[in-house]
């Protein structure tokens, strides 16, 4: 499972890479302002990707939940704390997030996965 999660970040990078390349203002912006927009302010950088998580969640972006989740990660929430804002996320998104529930239980897993 851990193996999920290098495939996740390399496509990322290469994708995001690829994208960048075009040297597109509008695009180039639009990452820099989602960039700039999860630095600490008023908000620790931890609160605000737990808000992108559930957030994610409730719009239901998997490669969004997935970068939320291991950024959650790295900042050492715990998997309670990142079960407690997926809940939150399940209440406000119904039952069709469920589906994207399932997603990040199994990438929270190999995240936890990559640590032994």
């Amino acid at each position: 499972m851990a193996n999920q999660v290098e495939e996740f970040n390399d496509y990322r990078k290469k994708m995001n890479d690829r994208i960048l390349s075009d040297d597109n203002k509008l695009i180039k912006r639009i990452f820099n302002l989602d960039t700039n927009a999860y630095m600490d302010g008023a908000l620790d950088v931890g609160t605000k990707e737990l808000l992108g998580l559930v957030a994610s969640t409730v719009l239901r972006c998997d490669d969004c939940i997935k970068y939320h989740l291991e950024t959650c990660h790295e900042l050492g929430y715990t998997k309670e704390q990142v079960v407690e804002a997926l809940g939150i996320a399940t209440v406000v998104g119904g039952s069709i997030v469920i589906p994207h529930l399932r997603k990040a239980y199994e990438f929270w897993d190999a995240l936890q996965e990559q640590e032994y």
